[in-house]
């Protein structure tokens, strides 16, 4: 099993930034990828942002020039910097991990933008 503690969440008027990290503990082999979803009340859970061992990126389009996912291959941890929010990112945001078969989910932490 894998454990994912989040951090970094809260409150932020529109334009500011706050950076979300996940580090990830228990029987760690070999991480393929890394990333964040979000979700709002009555929606989808959805990718924001995914990272490979080999550090390739891909961003949903809502965040693409505002936020950047980067990852410590030695620490087992993701982070998702988040710039120029807007109150449309407001959202528990999730950490997700690709180990072999296995999916493994975050606690999630809560991102409010306030306008």
């Amino acid at each position: 099993q894998v454990q994912l503690v989040e951090s970094g969440g809260g409150l932020v008027q529109t334009g500011g930034s706050l950076r979300l990290s996940c580090a990830a503990s228990g029987s760690i082999s070999s991480i393929n990828v890394m990333g964040w979803y979000r979700q709002t009340p009555g929606k989808q859970r959805e990718l924001v942002a995914s990272i490979t061992s080999g550090s390739k990126a891909n961003y949903a389009d809502s965040v693409k020039g505002r936020f950047t996912i980067s990852r410590d291959n030695a620490k087992n941890t993701v982070f998702l910097q988040m710039d120029s929010l807007k109150p449309e990112d407001t959202a528990v945001y999730y950490c997700n991990v690709l180990q072999g078969w296995g999916v493994y989910w975050g606690q999630g932490t809560q991102v409010t933008v306030s306008s």
